[in-house]
């Protein structure tokens, strides 16, 4: 079957992100005609459509529902992750900006089938346009009695808080959203225990992101098998995938997992920029190792494909890197980025991101020499598995996989 754009079918319409268009397509109907029903069928549904995670992680949606904690005599709540931060995504704040209605009811239904009363929606500080967007729709539903007590004359209650981030990339972390949203410096927590158990306050909090709560509204009306009829059997549907770098037609593609690499490279994103080569593409945000040469060829956009090449869907942001592109100058670029996010709160991050920075800088200006690179290599294995977040390990991945795959060029930079 072919397939049509199902998130981002109405994006490029005018007044998209107004109640009266989402009305005029069907809006609220899903959630409206949910509202009252056993709410574990609709956990049941989301579990059998085999929707995962679109954060970066991929883990079952449904599967993480299900572990929310019952009977604690604590208030459950629902967080939506908007802190869309990793260098080469922005497929969220389309859908935050473009059709924030559908975030909205995904919202709504998400919140009913864990039980929960008080949901936050947590935005990236920058996405100004997005929290005006945001806050006016939700000002539209309170209106309409789609939020509030008593939704749709149901005898659910439901309030919905829009929070907006200061602009840092390390409360995409979910322990360090939480954080944050609390009032505290954004520093992660151990796991466990995880959110589902210990969350929000010290009570059970399910985290998702904004492209997972958008889903959940095509399933619930269309069906667990509707949604199966594309992807894989192990990676479901249709994801919304970012494409930037030295690209023709940069942007963001909806297509169904699975599908390669090279198609939505040529066929979607125009081929490369000016007609030249591939060097390298970073597959899903800029902590995921790259592919090159015939890796490229073999990928296919689904979590077990890119596994299976070394590296990770993540959250399909994917950066094209053309035959002219400077790896060294392109890695060094990220480790400063890394250095400025990392929190601070482990040692080995904040000490091994510094290090990355200065020695990446030290081969880019010319002045390495040859045992500085073996420190590199050094530094990323004391930095690995030693933190209390992945922040470290986003460093680390890329820096490592750009120095094994174009070891030359950083070797031709050194101070012989």
């Amino acid at each position: 079957m072919s397939f049509q754009p199902v998130l981002t079918k109405y994006i490029q319409k005018k007044d998209s992100h107004t109640l009266a268009h989402y009305k005029a397509r069907g809006g609220y109907e899903t959630a409206k005609a949910l509202i009252g029903t056993d709410p574990a069928m609709i956990v049941k549904v989301v579990t059998d459509s085999g929707l995962r995670g679109r954060g970066g992680a991929g883990f079952p949606t449904g599967k993480k529902w299900s572990f929310l904690a019952k009977d604690t005599g604590k208030p459950i709540y629902l967080t939506v992750n908007g802190d869309e931060s990793e260098p080469g995504t922005f497929k969220d704040r389309h859908l935050i900006e473009k059709d924030p209605h559908q975030l909205l009811e995904g919202a709504i239904i998400t919140a009913y089938a864990i039980g929960c009363h008080h949901a936050f929606i947590y935005l990236r500080g920058e996405f100004i346009l997005g929290y005006e967007r945001l806050k006016a729709a939700l000002d539209e539903i309170k209106k309409e009695g789609y939020i509030g007590n008593n939704i749709f004359g149901k005898g659910y209650h439901l309030k919905i808080t829009l929070v907006r981030g200061a602009g840092a990339y390390i409360c995409g972390e979910e322990t360090g959203l939480l954080t944050s949203l609390e009032g505290n410096r954004a520093y992660p927590k151990v796991k466990p225990p995880f959110p589902a158990v210990s969350g929000l306050l010290q009570s059970p909090t399910i985290i998702n992101n904004i492209e997972t709560i958008c889903n959940v509204v095509h399933i619930m009306k269309h069906g667990a098998e509707w949604y199966r009829q594309w992807g894989t059997a192990q990676s479901p549907g249709f994801k919304i995938f970012c494409i930037s770098g030295h690209i023709t037609k940069p942007g963001i593609y909806e297509i169904p997992m699975g599908t390669p690499l090279l198609e939505l490279i040529n066929v979607h994103g125009g081929g490369v920029r000016d007609g030249k080569k591939i060097k390298a593409v970073i597959p899903g945000g800029s902590s995921t190792p790259l592919l090159t040469g015939k890796k490229i060829e073999e990928a296919k956009l689904d979590y077990e494909s890119l596994a299976g090449l070394g590296t990770f869907l993540g959250s399909g942001a994917i950066t094209v890197l053309d035959e002219d592109t400077d790896m060294v100058k392109s890695v060094y670029n990220l480790m400063k980025f890394y250095h400025h996010e990392s929190c601070g709160q482990c040692t080995p991050c904040r000490e091994g991101t510094g290090w990355l920075e200065k020695l990446t800088s030290r081969v880019y200006h010319g002045d390495a020499v040859k045992e500085d690179l073996d420190l590199i290599l050094d530094v990323c294995n004391q930095m690995r598995g030693r933190t209390i977040c992945a922040l470290a390990d986003a460093a680390i991945m890329p820096m490592t996989s750009y120095l094994k795959e174009f070891r030359q060029e950083f070797e031709a930079r050194l101070d012989d």
